[in-house]
C-alpha cells in the first residue's frame, strides 16, 4: 500500500515575498499620495529648490570670522582694481557677504557673525584708502569708515537680523520637541505599575437577626436532632 505524501514537493515554485517600498522620491510620492487620498504630491517652488541646492556649510565662530575678513580683503582689492575703488560696489558686496556669514555660521556660535562683520569691513577698506605711508593709509581707512558708515551699519544690522531669525527658529523647534516629549510621556502608562483591576459587584449584605428584648439581638439556638413522634 502506498502511503500519502506528507511533505510538499520541492519542485513547486514559491512566491517571492513582497518587497518593501523604495526609499527614493518615487516611494515617498506613493506614500504621500496614499496618505492624502491619491492626489499628486506637492512640488516645491523653483526658488525654494534653488536655495536648497546652494551649499550650506556650518562654520565655527573663528572660521566664520576668517572667512568674512579674507573675503572682504579680496573684494576690496577687486573693487579697487576693476571698479576704480567704487565704495558702492564694495558696500553691496559687503551686504551679501554679511548675510552669507550669518547664514553659514553654526547655531552654537551665532553671536560671532555680527561681531566679525564690522572688522571685515575695516580690513576690506584698506585697499580703498588713499595714502602712501602707513600713517596716511590708516587715516584713509578712518575716512572711508566715517564717510561710508551707512554700509557698515547696514551690513551689521543685516547680520544681526539673520542671526535673530535663526535663533528664534531654533528656540521654537526646541520648544516643540519638549512639548512632543511631554505629550508622549503623559500618554504612555507609567513603568512598573500594573493596570488597576476592574471593580467587581458589591458584596451581599449580611442578614439581620431578629431583635429580642431591649433591642438586643435574640440568641440563635443551635439546631439539634429532630424528634420523631410515633
Amino acid at each position: 500500500m502506498e502511503q500519502p505524501r506528507t511533505r510538499p514537493p520541492q519542485n513547486r515554485s514559491r512566491r517571492p515575498a513582497p518587497l518593501p517600498p523604495q526609499a527614493g522620491p518615487h516611494g515617498r510620492g506613493a506614500t504621500a499620495r496614499g496618505r492624502t487620498g491619491g492626489g499628486p504630491p506637492r512640488r516645491p517652488v523653483p526658488l525654494v529648490r534653488r536655495v536648497r541646492a546652494l551649499p550650506n556649510p556650518r562654520l565655527t565662530g573663528l572660521g566664520g570670522g576668517l572667512f568674512c575678513i579674507v573675503s572682504m580683503a579680496l573684494l576690496g582689492g577687486l573693487a579697487q582694481v576693476l571698479f576704480d575703488g567704487s565704495t558702492t560696489v564694495y558696500g553691496v558686496l559687503f551686504l551679501l557677504l554679511s548675510a552669507l556669514t550669518a547664514v553659514w555660521v553654526r547655531p552654537a556660535e551665532l553671536i560671532a557673525a555680527p561681531v566679525c562683520v564690522p572688522i571685515a569691513f575695516a580690513v576690506g577698506a584698506v585697499p580703498l584708502a588713499e595714502g602712501s605711508g602707513p600713517a596716511a593709509r590708516a587715516m584713509g581707512v578712518f575716512t572711508v569708515l566715517a564717510l561710508h558708515a551707512d554700509w557698515l551699519y547696514g551690513g551689521t544690522l543685516l547680520a544681526g537680523l539673520v542671526v535673530t531669525v535663526r535663533k528664534a527658529r531654533q528656540l521654537a523647534r526646541r520648544a516643540a520637541a519638549v512639548r512632543a516629549a511631554r505629550a508622549e510621556r503623559s500618554a504612555a502608562p507609567p513603568a512598573g505599575r500594573a493596570p488597576a483591576p476592574p471593580r467587581s459587584a458589591a458584596p451581599p449584605r449580611a442578614r439581620r437577626t431578629p431583635a429580642g428584648r431591649g433591642g438586643r439581638p435574640a440568641p440563635q439556638r443551635a439546631p439539634g436532632p429532630r424528634r420523631r413522634t410515633v
